[in-house]
């Protein structure tokens, strides 16, 4: 048997798990293999593979999905990880990313306040997290700048292309909404329902069960959270508003 720590989580209404299931499916069709999917520690989801072609079938999740560190010992400084925002507010100085490190024990690594001050201007990071719309669980790119093996810190700074995508979101003038906790499929549903289908630009999918609307130059983010909302339960929804 042969297992893959991919780099998604499923959490909330846990449709994340029916549409992997599907995405298995277009993927390892063809190939004599089976599998089970799991979640481990923090959402985390694990592929279990059985079968002839277990290893080949492993290899394409790779490629496809990528794979957690694991291992502290494996995180490199200078290299880039798709990480997660964890516990964000929770804390004063700084913002925690977790990129899946689960030995010698589960920890996240920092986005620092004196990088996230450099690089944004002076704010409070809780008032960046409220401004720039950040949830928890929302995908990242990061680069780990410093890491600390006896005091097991791992530091982090935005990906080059992360930033950008960043600094692009807060100043193209377009309200947007990050929904956290279910897949774009049901968010596409509530649109629909509400009739607002009509005010959104563009839908993104960031990972598995976390989306991006960005909405037409009219359209106010809070309008459309207190409408799309009920719909969907169970759901972190952060906003970028213009006006």
């Amino acid at each position: 048997m042969e297992d893959v720590v991919i780099l998604e989580k499923v959490y909330g209404d846990r449709s994340g798990f029916l549409k992997l299931e599907r995405k298995l499916k277009s993927l390892l069709g063809e190939l004599d293999v089976e599998w089970k999917i799991s979640a481990v520690t923090k959402n985390w989801v694990k592929v279990s593979l059985s079968g002839e072609d277990e290893e080949i079938s492993a290899n394409i999740i790779r490629e496809e999905f990528g794979e957690v560190p694991y291992k502290l010992s494996a995180v490199k400084e200078g290299k880039t990880y798709r990480g997660r925002f964890i516990d964000l507010g929770k804390v004063g100085y700084g913002a925690y990313v977790d990129i899946g490190i689960f030995t010698p024990r589960p920890k996240d690594a920092l986005l620092p306040l004196y990088y996230l001050k450099e690089t944004f201007g002076e704010m409070p990071v809780r008032q960046m997290i409220r401004d720039f719309g950040w949830v928890d669980n929302l995908p990242v790119e990061v680069v780990v700048t410093k890491v600390e093996f006896g005091a097991r810190e791992v530091e982090l700074a935005f990906g080059d292309v992360q930033l950008k995508r960043i600094k692009t979101w807060l100043s193209d003038g377009y309200d947007k909404l990050f929904i956290a906790g279910t897949i774009s499929e049901n968010v596409e549903k509530a649109l629909i329902k509400t009739g607002h289908g009509r005010d959104v630009k563009r839908i993104e999918e960031l990972g598995l069960m976390e989306t991006l609307l960005v909405l037409k130059k009219d359209t106010q983010a809070p309008g459309i959270i207190k409408e799309i909302g009920p719909l969907l339960r169970g759901t972190e929804i952060g906003a970028i508003k213009f006006r």
